[in-house]
């Protein structure tokens, strides 16, 4: 495990993030210089790195974080300010039009992958964002390759694009369910024995074709703990506003958690990379894991130099005319304003 690895979220990491989501509490008056310093330490404590010998058991779901009822104010408060960061970010990137930025949410039901889209997406121009939500595939895109249909959907340059689940759900609920495979319309002669570690192969090397072409990956796992996750089961039957939440095919994979968390933890052995590194988010606190993905996001666009582009000499020469010709239009406009007051002022006098 890489060093940054190992600064991520074990059992001590509830005071390194109350720390750090201290330090945020001013972020809005860091110099570029000081963001992406502050961001970065912020960020490293959830990264997997290159995920050698990667254990997702010996990661805490729920840091021992003891917030007063003055700290919560103060973590909505951070949290609001990251998302205004972001929306700026998200301006500029999308005037400069040279990057995209896509987040791609992994976890297990109930973890929160909706809010956290939702909280930190808030404040983001829905012209420059766009989520797509992958189910069971459909029959039109079993008749393709695994990547196919979450290639239809990569962000344009100067968009972010989040997908909520993705191609990674190829080697997880296809793993532990390895009927699906049967579905895929796969040639016999395919290696089945290999075919995780082909798949992963190949993830790797669309992720690095996908970054070379300057559209920069981020992934977050939200890692919910099993009692967690029962609770909000629990919540989305006892409650009628979240009824509609609830699936009883929850149920049927929660009974695969284990398989599951095995799964999870092969993945991120073999696709955290240099280019396209995991991030282990603690998700049984929502505030925290919705702060984390701020803070990740906001230190990612910060790296990028992001600025808004510099117009020609040619097209300033043309701004000013535009301007002139507004103004003589406004000044043209002003005495025929004053000469309809003045005879209406007359006709009252009359």
């Amino acid at each position: 495990m890489s060093p940054k690895a190992k600064t991520a979220i074990k059992k001590s990491v509830g005071k390194k993030a109350s720390d750090a989501s201290e330090k945020l509490k001013d972020i809005g008056k860091l110099s570029k210089k000081e963001l992406k310093e502050r961001t970065r330490k912020f960020s490293e404590q959830f990264c997997v790195g290159d995920g050698d010998n990667f254990q997702l058991k010996k990661y805490d779901t729920d840091p021992d974080v003891d917030l007063g009822p003055e700290d919560k104010p103060l973590m909505k408060q951070t949290l609001q300010v990251g998302v205004e960061m972001l929306a700026s970010m998200q301006d500029i990137l999308y005037a400069q039009d040279k990057w995209s930025l896509l987040l791609i949410f992994q976890a297990m039901d109930a973890a929160g992958k909706d809010g956290a889209i939702k909280h930190v997406m808030s404040g983001v121009n829905p012209q420059g964002c766009q989520v797509t939500s992958f189910k069971a595939p459909s029959p039109e895109e079993l008749d393709h390759d695994f990547l196919w249909r979450c290639q239809k959907h990569l962000p344009e340059r100067g968009r972010i694009g989040i997908f909520n689940r993705s191609y990674y759900e190829e080697v997880l609920v296809v793993r532990v369910h390895k009927e699906l495979l049967d579905r895929q319309h796969l040639p016999s002669t395919l290696d089945r024995k290999n075919i995780w570690k082909q798949r992963f192969e190949e993830i790797n090397n669309f992720e690095k074709y996908l970054v070379r072409n300057g559209i920069i990956v981020l992934k977050f796992f939200l890692y919910v703990s099993k009692d967690e996750q029962k609770k909000r089961f629990l919540e989305r039957v006892d409650l009628s506003e979240k009824n509609w939440k609830f699936s009883a095919s929850d149920i049927r994979e929660r009974k695969h958690w284990d398989e599951y968390i095995d799964a999870y933890e092969d993945l991120f052995n073999h696709t955290s990379t240099e280019w396209a590194p995991w991030y282990i988010i603690p998700a049984d606190t929502k505030w925290l894991s919705r702060l984390a993905v701020a803070g990740i996001t906001v230190h990612t666009l910060s790296e990028l130099n992001l600025a808004y582009p510099i117009v020609s000499d040619e097209a300033k020469q043309e701004l000013l005319m535009a301007k002139k010709e507004l103004d003589d239009e406004g000044s043209g406009r002003e005495p025929e304003k004053d000469k309809r007051k003045m005879n209406r002022k007359n006709g009252k006098k009359s």
